[in-house]
């Protein structure tokens, strides 16, 4: 019934057309552009794709790392120190100068000039000096005495002697002379060691006058004692002087740093690790160092993470808890020319490893309340997808369960993502 009254509403508009031809065209004009009004309505008005980078999930090596900044230092670098207080003279050797063990000085030193003397020590001073040569005359005539006593001593034994002999005298008597004369000679001997301290006691007295503006060539012995007295230090290995911590010379006291002396070629890397990244790394774990003026990275591998940690203000301000890690550079010797002493470098130290996991870009993550979630995407519509992750570097996260491989992930996603969002790949170099 409804196809037979559709069949005579065809057949009565067409006769209609046929009669009226003029008034049917400009009707179905109107029709035709009412419809395609509507629909381009309809198209404006639904919400466009949004585009977005996509990324594929597939499984890859993952490595953690603890990157952080350290230094290099020779393993041994020994101090040169004053041996004795003194006058350091300029150093004989310049920064960089290559040194043999025993051979190479590396430190001269020589006495210091005496102090200057005020107005009461130079007059207790020059006392003492009219004191001891007082002290010398008096020894100077005990020794004449001495001798006077000692050379009548001797002719009173000769005489005893003769008239012994001849049985003048009794045997005792000339024992008497005998040990007279002994006697006598030890005091000369006495006497003439009295005279002999004397005279050093002076020259000591002597010596309390001199100042620094006493010339060397009026003290006696003094441009030769200049000359033996000086201390040569030699260099304690072989190797390099690293630093110089005194260029000039100086008076200083016994035990002052002066050089420091080592091997460059002997190089290790300190590492200030937070403790919190400190636990997470193993003794023997491989590390990559970086610096700028490298040409490729070195190897390296921890040798050492210090039992005591420390506190380190960072630029912030902010006080850290910091444990020094020490690490082997297992490079080639010929790779680490151009590294030195105390030089910048920029460490990446193995956590963790595996050869074959499935991961996904840290861009695509996103927080969903207390869990981790990606979008998921069929090429035309977005689908909210929480996760779990593991493991997590720089550039990656570890995906334990929520992906699979070969799903198709929208990257960076931005607020207008959300479940259900229309989507659209984004060309390359839009």
């Amino acid at each position: 019934m409804l196809a037979a009254k559709a069949r005579d509403w065809l057949k009565d508009t067409l006769r209609w057309m046929r009669e009226r031809p003029a008034v049917a065209w400009k009707r179905l004009g109107l029709a035709a552009a009412a419809v395609a009004i509507a629909l381009a309505l309809i198209v404006a008005l639904q919400p466009r794709p949004v585009p977005v980078d996509i990324a594929v999930v597939r499984p890859g090596p993952m490595e953690v790392t603890v990157d952080e900044e350290g230094k290099t230092r020779i393993k041994d670098v020994y101090v040169v120190s004053a041996p004795v207080a003194g006058k350091v003279l300029r150093s004989p050797v310049e920064p960089g100068d290559p040194v043999k063990k025993s051979e190479t000085v590396v430190v001269v030193m020589e006495p210091t000039a005496p102090s200057f003397l005020d107005a009461r020590s130079r007059r207790e001073s020059e006392a003492a000096v009219e004191a001891a040569r007082a002290a010398v005359r008096l020894a100077e005539a005990e020794l004449k005495q001495m001798e006077a006593e000692l050379t009548f001593a001797q002719s009173e034994l000769e005489r005893s002697r003769r008239l012994s002999r001849s049985n003048v005298i009794p045997e005792r008597q000339s024992e008497k002379a005998r040990t007279d004369f002994e006697r006598q000679a030890a005091l000369v001997t006495r006497a003439k060691a009295n005279l002999e301290l004397r005279r050093r006691e002076l020259e000591s007295a002597q010596a309390r006058l001199i100042g620094p503006e006493t010339d060397p060539e009026a003290v006696p012995g003094g441009p030769s004692t200049m000359r033996t007295c000086c201390v040569s230090v030699r260099a304690p290995v072989n190797g390099r002087v690293l630093k110089r911590h005194l260029e000039s010379e100086r008076v200083v006291p016994a035990g002052t740093p002066l050089l420091d002396i080592g091997d460059p070629t002997n190089l290790e890397v300190v590492v200030d690790l937070l403790s919190s990244d400190a636990v997470r790394i193993r003794t023997g774990a491989a590390a990559v160092i970086e610096g700028t003026g490298l040409t490729e990275p070195l190897s390296g591998r921890v040798r050492l993470i210090e039992p005591a940690g420390f506190t380190k203000i960072s630029a912030l301000g902010i006080e850290e808890q910091r444990v020094r890690t020490i690490l082997d550079l297992t490079a080639p010797r010929a790779s680490l020319v151009g590294l030195g002493h105390e030089y910048r470098v920029f460490v990446r130290i193995s956590a963790w490893s595996a050869q074959s996991v499935i991961r996904v870009p840290i861009g695509a993550l996103f927080r969903s309340g207390d869990r981790w979630a990606v979008f998921v995407t069929d090429g035309r519509y977005a689908r909210h997808r929480p996760i779990e992750i593991g493991h997590r570097n720089s550039a990656f996260a570890e995906v334990v369960s929520g992906l699979k491989s070969g799903e198709r992930i929208i990257l960076h996603p931005s607020d207008r993502i959300s479940d259900g969002v229309r989507i659209e790949q984004r060309a390359d170099g839009r």
